[in-house]
């Protein structure tokens, strides 16, 4: 099977994929990825003591809502209609940081991995823009599609 880049022609012109013919199937992917930062700002966040807020409750919710305007962020994403998105922020004492991990589902013709990345990066930024004050030296990492399933491509894990 010969594979090629889905969003160039013939004549290597950017364009659209065509997706009406595609059968709507259930399609799920799930994106993880870190932001690394020193004790004092993990401990910081975690205690609720950030000037601007509940960092961790801004960053699930502006996870979620860049997931829904994907199609509007990154060139040729179809705009989906998601049945869900859910962003999960766990601390890692041995980063020391956070673990982001984005999941994200439809029932369509097209897939949902480049919603999750989003969530889990729009996520990450937040982290970092609400802590910016005292910790600027903060660093997003391993931003990676974890998993995905539904369509013609089939199933795909990381570690398999």
């Amino acid at each position: 099977m010969k594979m090629g880049l889905t969003h160039l022609d013939s004549g290597g012109q950017a364009n659209m994929v065509d997706v009406g013919e595609k059968a709507e199937t259930q399609r799920i992917a799930v994106a993880e990825g870190c932001i690394v930062m020193r004790d004092e700002t993990l401990n910081m966040i975690l205690e609720g003591n950030a000037q601007k807020g509940d960092v961790l409750a801004a960053a699930r919710i502006a996870g979620i809502m860049a997931a829904k305007k994907t199609h509007e962020l990154i060139p040729l994403c179809h705009p989906l209609l998601l049945n869900k998105v859910s962003v999960d922020i766990s601390a890692d004492r041995d980063l020391p940081g956070f673990r982001i991990t984005a999941a994200a589902r439809v029932t369509g013709k097209t897939g949902v991995e480049m919603e999750a990345l989003t969530a889990v990066s729009v996520a990450c930024l937040t982290i970092y823009d609400m802590a910016k004050a005292i910790d600027r030296g903060m660093t997003i990492t391993g931003v990676q599609l974890v998993e995905k399933s539904g369509g013609k491509s089939g199933h795909y894990r990381r570690d398999e």
